[in-house]
């Protein structure tokens, strides 16, 4: 493969002894060349970067270590791009698994268009015991892209603005293109929109698949590419508190960024829920009805 650009493998990292060994096996294991690592790292307390220096001093692919001080996922994603130095971002969280021929299937892809900004994949599913919060998520997150209404997803290239005209674009589940782990991203859309948004804790990385499709095309391939593994872990994090916060969040962003782009349903519940006239008219009817 001499000659094709280099991708950057992004690992964020905290407390992640339990699983970063086999994520690491399995960027090692790509078919794609040229390869770099970025192991970004949250202040771990655990043995997370010792294994991490063990698979450095194995492998001719460089494993670059970058320490910070606890700053938050979002803020974690975000350094391990920017200390990125190739034409395309790939994610691998400490917990998940990249099949050996994801980066050389989604980038071969990538290449078809250059206007092209983001590639994705379905993902497997991985988990040791079946517990009440893994069947729902199985349940409710395991077909994304089957969730449009108006949209047909297939292997292929679409326009980003096709996917936000879709009247389902607002209806759950809300990321219908899946975690950081099964998308291909090229490096300039970051320089195009932004980072991921740092306020946010669950929603950020949909916000910004769906930020960066009016500038850009989308590519899907309609196999499983990686693997997204579910533990009893995140069912603390998914909690109630932050997803209302985030919803809010999401919504005022698509507010600013996406409106003039949305199926006219969408369109109109931002509008009733952002736009100032309607905010004093809903503050203005709660007064007269003491609501």
């Amino acid at each position: 493969m001499s000659g094709q650009p280099l991708v950057s493998i992004c690992i964020p990292t905290y407390n992640g002894a339990a699983f970063i060994a086999q994520a690491l096996e399995s960027a090692l294991a790509q078919t794609y060349r040229p390869l770099e690592i970025i192991v970004s790292d949250d202040a771990s307390t655990d043995a997370t970067l010792n294994i991490v220096k063990t698979f450095q001093k194995q492998t001719d692919i460089p494993i670059h270590i970058y320490h910070h001080q606890p700053a938050g996922i979002g803020a974690n994603w975000n350094h391990s791009v920017q200390q990125a130095k190739g034409a395309y971002i790939k994610f691998l969280f400490q917990d998940d698994l990249l099949y050996p021929d994801c980066i050389a299937r989604l980038v071969q892809l990538m290449q078809t268009d250059p206007t092209i900004g983001m590639a994705y994949s379905k993902r497997d599913l991985i988990y040791d015991t079946e517990t009440e919060f893994i069947k729902q998520f199985v349940v409710g997150y395991s077909n994304l892209h089957q969730q449009w209404q108006d949209l047909t997803i297939s292997n292929g290239v679409l326009e980003g603005k096709d996917y936000l005209k879709d009247r389902n674009f607002l209806t759950s589940p809300k990321n219908k293109i899946g975690e950081p782990g099964n998308v291909l991203l090229k490096s300039e859309v970051f320089n195009a929109i932004g980072y991921f948004n740092t306020h946010m804790k669950q929603a950020l990385d949909s916000d910004f698949w769906y930020r960066l499709m009016p500038f850009y095309k989308v590519g899907f391939i309609d196999k499983a590419l990686c693997a997204f593994r579910l533990h009893e872990a995140q069912a603390s994090s998914l909690n109630k508190q932050a997803n209302i916060k985030d919803n809010d969040l999401m919504y005022q962003s698509y507010y600013q960024h996406l409106l003039p782009y949305l199926h006219p349903q969408c369109r109109w519940k931002l509008l009733k829920l952002y736009h100032p006239v309607w905010r004093r008219l809903t503050q203005l009817k709660q007064w007269l009805y003491g609501q």
